[in-house]
């Protein structure tokens, strides 16, 4: 029978050679029978020192892709441009829509208004000429948009789609402020019975207010087809020799 092992030659799970105690005979010094010395694993990643983040380049990469180009910023900036100036010059079309436009004469017999000429077309009329003017007014602004940026893109066309809209606003409320009063009861009584006297300007066909805008469109695209920058075409691969064939 052998003796118990003491407590001595029991093995301690501490007693191994990577924790501060020399290896043993059989173990080379340079080799630790534990794979991290220290008693942490390595972080994978951190052996330079610097964490390394997968997803940093991957971020980085698609932020510079998200942020606009100098070319699509000034791009922008035109269309911005066009589209305020577009819609300032709508008060030239006010203007010319007050002048232009006929007058509907109107008469009071002291209880009600009528139409002097009820037969007329004046009303008819005013909506014609504003909507003549405003194609007038996209072709011209088509025209002159596409002197001035033949390199341009699609965001001056919509620059112009937006500034004639409006500019067509602000005319038709510009030529229903200017003219007659639209109090025609109160206009009536200061005319007194009997006497002629013009009423208010108004635009029945709110699709007016879009011929700007669809005139500007059509003409640049035209003008950007016809005479616009052409994509240089490829270079055709050179003909075979009779050797090559």
């Amino acid at each position: 029978m052998t003796a118990p092992l003491t407590p001595h030659d029991q093995h301690s799970p501490h007693d191994e050679p990577g924790e501060g105690r020399p290896p043993s005979h059989g173990q080379p010094s340079g080799d630790s029978g534990a794979p991290y010395p220290s008693g942490y694993p390595e972080h994978p990643g951190h052996a330079s020192g610097h964490p390394e983040h997968p997803g940093h380049a991957e971020h980085a990469e698609l932020s510079e892709h998200s942020e606009p180009g100098p070319e699509l910023r000034a791009e922008l900036v035109r269309a911005s441009l066009v589209a305020i100036a577009v819609a300032v010059s709508g008060v030239l079309l006010g203007l010319l829509w007050l002048w232009l436009a006929p007058k509907v004469p109107l008469v009071s017999d002291g209880s009600a208004v009528y139409l002097k000429n009820s037969e007329g077309e004046d009303a008819v009329g005013a909506d014609g000429v504003f909507t003549l003017l405003g194609l007038a007014f996209g072709a011209v602004s088509a025209i002159v948009v596409f002197l001035l940026f033949r390199h341009g893109g699609i965001a001056l066309v919509v620059g112009l789609a937006i500034g004639g809209v409006l500019a067509s606003v602000i005319a038709w409320r510009l030529g229903v402020w200017l003219g007659p009063t639209s109090d025609v009861v109160a206009h009536a009584k200061a005319a007194g019975k009997g006497v002629t006297f013009d009423g208010p300007l108004k635009l029945g066909a709110k699709g007016a207010l879009l011929a700007w805008s669809v005139a500007a469109m059509v003409i640049h695209l035209v003008l950007t087809g016809l005479f616009g920058p052409r994509d240089p075409e490829p270079a055709l691969p050179p003909a075979p020799t009779p050797e090559a064939r």
